[in-house]
């Protein structure tokens, strides 16, 4: 069937493929890094008391079968170890049946793990790493052109991303509408980047130009993805710059750059390559996943027009389709928790308090964020909804605190700096919330911060470890 496949798009694929294989690199090696103190054996939640109260058909993962913190990291070592042979190339060089296989491999083993990471994998990234990538496993390789439909419901996919986010604005806080979200948003979200300070002092008006532009791209933009080229490649394009401008305001974990690599996948580079037929059962078997993918899409569509539109959510245990939406409302306030020891014998205000270091949620006043997206820092993330609300906490604050207290070498590896050496732990934590601002240029040439805090309240008490086993 001459319609079935597009080898204009030769290049898209190759490009898109690649740029896949990158992102699944940092998301195994992120699981490989840090989840032995999230959700190993004795991490914060864990995962063996997680498959004990939720079954399998919930949450299909290999950890059902068997888990131990050993098996967890020789998994994810595994899922980079084929993310670097995709991105070298080798689905190319096997059999079409071979490439696909190879595909796969790392969409299952991704899976796993977000189907056991709770509330450290309860993130829109996650659902659209394996939704994308289970369409990665039908665009074929060299042996055949690249499917006409797989093309089309990667385009689906970036309309949902896009079109989702920009209705969740308009439905949600009203500073989107008044085009005032920015004026607050750079200073208050998850984790900022090292010129997010800039992005927050740029002139009001700028600001206003900034939201109106992103309400085009999200909610105009997206219709022409659909549109014959070179307008396809052109929505693509803005989407590209636009996202591109989000991964220099801040760090978003991969969201920016998966939407960057799907739109990849719509951009006609003009280098067309000699049609190449596929075989009788590559087509039906593309057919019939494409059927199914459009029946399943039915409730993230419905989810677009309706009044309660809810973000990043995943409608079936595989992820294969998806709601996405991000800054539904924008914090007009910044609060962080610091967290600090002591080892002195009595906990009292004077005490020699010691402050923990994050690699990337602000602490000291005086240390600039820097970039770390697209690696994602799962706790540092987590953080922020904590200082929102404390019942974000409820199910591993505790435990941490509980870590810190032993001096757990695999928890305190997710921090910057412990204040305390190895062999001396602390003999009390407790934890603050501040208020942080950042500072205005006249206090950043005088101080040299770029953040200015104040003491709001005690959020958790002076806590012995003992009294910390308690709370978990």
């Amino acid at each position: 069937m001459e319609w079935f496949i597009a080898p204009e798009y030769w290049t898209s694929r190759l490009v898109f493929q690649r740029a896949l294989a990158a992102l699944y690199l940092v998301a195994f090696l992120n699981a490989a890094l840090q989840c032995r103190a999230l959700i190993g054996e004795r991490g914060m939640l864990p995962v063996p008391r997680f498959v004990a109260r939720v079954p399998f058909r919930q949450a299909p993962s290999v950890f059902h079968l068997h888990y131990s913190d050993r098996f967890f990291a020789v998994w994810s070592w595994a899922g980079c170890a084929v993310s670097v042979a995709l991105l070298a190339g080798l689905d190319g060089r096997l059999p079409l049946w071979g490439g696909m296989l190879l595909w796969l491999v790392p969409w299952v083993l991704y899976l796993s793990i977000v189907n056991v990471g709770q509330t450290w994998y309860s993130f829109g990234w996650e659902s659209l790493l394996l939704e994308v990538g289970f369409l990665a496993v039908f665009l074929g390789n060299d042996e055949v052109a690249p499917p006409i439909v797989v093309l089309f419901l990667l385009r689906w996919i970036l309309f949902r991303v896009e079109f989702g986010a920009g209705l969740i604005k308009m439905r949600g806080d009203a500073c989107w509408r008044k085009l005032t979200c920015l004026d607050h948003h750079h200073e208050t979200q998850p984790m900022p980047g090292p010129l997010s300070w800039f992005f927050h002092h740029l002139p009001k008006p700028f600001h206003r130009v900034e939201v109106a532009a992103n309400h085009f791209t999200q909610l105009v933009v997206p219709f022409f993805l659909f549109a014959p080229q070179p307008i396809a490649t052109a929505a693509a394009s803005l989407m590209i710059v636009t996202q591109l401008w989000l991964v220099l305001s801040g760090n978003f974990a991969w969201l920016n750059w998966i939407t960057i690599v799907v739109a990849l996948s719509a951009v006609d580079y003009g280098a067309p390559r000699g049609p190449s037929d596929a075989p009788l059962w590559y087509e039906v078997l593309v057919l019939a996943v494409a059927a199914g993918l459009v029946a399943l899409s039915y409730r993230p569509a419905r989810n677009l027009v309706s009044r309660r539109q809810v973000m990043n959510r995943s409608f079936d245990p595989l992820h294969l389709v998806n709601t996405y939406g991000a800054f539904g409302s924008v914090s007009r306030l910044r609060y962080e928790v610091v967290i600090e020891g002591t080892a002195d014998e009595v906990p009292r205000e004077d005490a020699d308090w010691r402050e923990y270091e994050f690699k990337g949620k602000p602490g000291d006043p005086r240390r600039w964020p820097r970039q770390y997206a697209p690696y994602h820092l799962r706790l540092d993330w987590l953080m922020w909804f904590v200082a929102l609300s404390p019942a974000y906490a409820g199910s591993w604050f505790g435990v941490l605190m509980e870590r810190l207290l032993e001096n757990d070498r695999d928890t305190l590896r997710l921090l910057r700096r412990s204040p305390f050496p190895a062999d001396a732990p602390p003999r009390f934590v407790r934890a603050r919330l501040y208020r942080y601002r950042y500072t205005t240029w006249r206090e950043l040439r005088e101080t040299g911060a770029c953040w200015q805090r104040t003491y709001v309240r005690e959020f958790l008490p002076p806590t012995r470890l003992e009294a910390a086993v308690q709370r978990a």
